[in-house]
């Protein structure tokens, strides 16, 4: 099992470290929601997540809803009609103890990625914010 929480610590959750696809999302909800350009999903049974904690719940388009802490913010689970009728669910892979635990499989809605994204790797790194 994995263990996940927000920044403040007041929403915790638990979750099976096998996922039924993992995928970072380009899409324009998840980054307006986010502020980040993309987002990293891992699909789970709905049943199999145990959530402490009362997450805030906003209705982000037809049918998507977004839960995310509302004390300090932090995204943590997606859900639309489809996935619930599945029985799944989308929980934030970043949100996780250890965000390592699950890479993504795949890249998706990538016709909404943001275009500089596409060089993102060719761009100067640092370990730590340049002095």
């Amino acid at each position: 099992m994995l263990l996940g929480r927000c920044h403040c610590n007041s929403i915790q959750l638990e979750m099976p470290d096998q996922v039924a696809a993992s995928s970072v999302c380009y899409c324009d909800d998840c980054r307006k929601q986010s502020g980040a350009p993309m987002v990293a999903w891992a699909m789970v049974p709905e049943a199999t997540v145990s959530i402490t904690g009362k997450p805030t719940v906003y209705n982000s388009s037809e049918g998507g809803r977004r839960s995310f802490c509302g004390s300090c913010g932090t995204g943590l689970f997606f859900s639309n009609a489809l996935l619930a009728q599945m029985g799944m669910m989308q929980v934030r892979i970043a949100a996780l103890d250890d965000p390592n635990a699950i890479p993504p499989q795949m890249q998706v809605q990538t016709a909404e990625r943001v275009k500089w994204m596409e060089s993102a790797d060719e761009l100067p790194a640092f370990e730590r914010f340049p002095g």
